[in-house]
């Protein structure tokens, strides 16, 4: 029997299960519902997905950094702790439903067991729309939902807690995140056109060539792009360069020294020393780690299925 949310009149799922639109399937001890995204959606998303445990227990994960901001609208346990490693003061202590800014360093994210969430992944801009403030005020922070999207982010967590289904769980979700992003501040041309660009190259285009290309000073360019994506264009690129680098290492088809020719670094320790600042770990760590979507397990009672990067994908 699935537990969680009624998957639309499915009561057994095995392996990968599909009702309609909503596709389930389970990695471990996680439950995991997926469905295509709503067209009005899709030019500010990069992930949204629901799950649960189907094995309860208290784990650990550290969750690195993605180039992407993160909506995390928890349905039953809170998270003990959200501690953004290396950040004064960047411990939340015991927080449900939350906002995390984009991030260039780790966080370790405790919790009880007994998780139900969905997790819904932005891109910078898209997320600047969507939460309508300076993202610069969110980065390398996990805030309580209501402190960003207002009041009425409580009750779209309530409503969406009490919905039988999944599919009418999106739905809900679907129709509160295209109201606001329908009445959301829209982002500069050149600081989205910037972003483009570095994202496209994996942060490898000299940021002197994009404050050209865009008709911008460099330093004009920064301030604009830094507080509507929340990282300066150097500190985007370095991040990107870092997920390029771990997609070729989850792809196990380079070397260390090819992989750090191909995005860019200088040489091999340069990759490391990145891999220490923004994920807290080394690139053969954390090719020995259990991983799923971006977090690693970090503690002896964490399930590799558990590993589902909470707080910031």
């Amino acid at each position: 029997m699935v537990h969680g949310a009624r998957l639309g009149g499915v009561d057994r799922v095995d392996g990968v299960g599909r009702v309609g639109a909503v596709e389930v399937s389970r990695i471990g001890g996680l439950w995991r519902v997926t469905r295509p995204w709503h067209p009005g959606l899709r030019p500010y998303l990069r992930s949204c997905v629901g799950y649960w445990e189907a094995v309860t227990s208290p784990y650990e994960a550290l969750v690195v950094p993605t180039g992407r901001a993160t909506l995390l609208i928890n349905l039953a346990e809170p998270f003990s702790r959200v501690r953004r490693l290396g950040v004064p003061g960047g411990d939340s202590g015991r927080i449900g439903s939350v906002v995390v800014g984009v991030e260039d360093r780790p966080a370790l994210c405790v919790h009880p067991g007994g998780q139900e969430a969905i997790r819904v992944e932005f891109t910078p801009l898209g997320a600047y729309r969507l939460f309508g403030l300076p993202m610069s005020e969110l980065t390398n922070l996990a805030v309580a939902m209501e402190d960003v999207l207002g009041p009425e982010a409580g009750t779209l967590v309530e409503r969406l807690a009490a919905t039988g289904d999944w599919a009418a769980r999106f739905d809900l979700l679907d129709a509160a995140l295209l109201t606001r992003l329908g009445r959301g501040p829209e982002p500069a041309p050149e600081v989205g056109h910037a972003w483009r660009l570095l994202y496209g190259s994996a942060g490898a285009v000299p940021i002197a060539r994009i404050a050209a290309e865009v008709g911008w000073s460099q330093g004009y360019l920064i301030r604009r792009f830094t507080q509507q994506v929340g990282l300066t264009p150097k500190a985007s690129a370095r991040v990107l360069r870092f997920r390029r680098a771990v997609t070729m290492l989850g792809r196990g088809a380079a070397s260390l020294t090819e992989i750090s020719a191909a995005c860019g670094f200088y040489d091999q320790a340069h990759l490391n020393r990145d891999f220490r600042a923004i994920a807290g770990t080394t690139p053969r760590q954390m090719m020995a780690s259990r991983q799923v979507e971006g977090a690693l397990a970090v503690a002896a009672s964490a399930n590799s299925s558990k590993t589902v990067s909470a707080a910031g994908h």
